[in-house]
């Protein structure tokens, strides 16, 4: 790893906006590649910052600040990614559902998994199911991500999955489910293919299941936590 993109992997574990944004634009103005910057700069700071946030050493906060420093990062990069043709590791569909007004668990999600090198699109909050299923029908994702933070709205994760069901469309992604009061048995009653506690582990859970769905072994199993 060059020390410029060294810099960028540090200021991103370090959650300093400011020096994520001087540091990708010297890895660019050093030759960096895009590519290059993005894997091991960005992608591997947060993924290191999971790793902490699993470990207990970093909380939320910290998280949060790391994400909004990838993100610095990340808008510099994007347009240059795209002219380079860089695809991303997959695509997720995310939002809260129906009567659930919460987003700051969601957002948090989205800022790992574009940390960890997906094309999110965020539906926003009180989604209702035919909304998820009208996006799933028109930009098939590989995974839809459905949140909620109120024990009277988790109803609307079922009534999504069956709403998929209806539809025929099923079969054609993977769905995890997450928030304060989901847990693993729920997400097992409403048909979901998997279920994670936390931001970091959500990001964790999309990649064990797009390794599974390519017949690769998955190269990062969700936290046990």
């Amino acid at each position: 790893m060059s020390s410029e993109v060294k810099a960028v992997f540090e200021s991103v574990v370090a959650g300093d906006k400011t020096a994520a944004v001087s540091a990708v634009q010297a890895a660019l103005a050093g030759g960096a590649p895009v590519a290059l910057i993005l894997s091991q700069g960005l992608i591997a700071g947060m993924a290191a910052v999971g790793e902490r946030f699993e470990c207990g050493d970093y909380f939320v906060p910290d998280m949060l600040l790391a994400a909004r420093a990838m993100q610095a990062g990340l808008d510099l990069l994007r347009p240059l990614l795209q002219q380079a043709h860089v695809q991303p590791a997959g695509r997720v569909l995310i939002g809260t559902v129906q009567g659930d007004l919460h987003e700051i668990g969601k957002n948090l999600v989205v800022m790992m998994l574009e940390g960890a090198g997906y094309a999110v699109t965020d539906l926003g909050v009180d989604v209702a199911p035919e909304r998820f299923v009208e996006a799933v029908r028109d930009s098939p994702p590989d995974v839809l991500a459905m949140s909620a933070l109120l024990s009277t709205t988790i109803l609307g994760m079922k009534r999504t999955v069956e709403a998929l069901q209806a539809a025929g469309l099923r079969g054609q992604v993977k769905v995890i489910v997450g928030g304060a009061p989901v847990t693993e048995e729920y997400a097992r009653l409403v048909g979901a293919d998997g279920y994670a506690a936390d931001a970091s582990q959500a990001a964790a859970l999309v990649q064990s299941l797009m390794s599974q769905q390519s017949g690769l072994p998955p190269v990062m199993a969700p936290s046990t936590r």
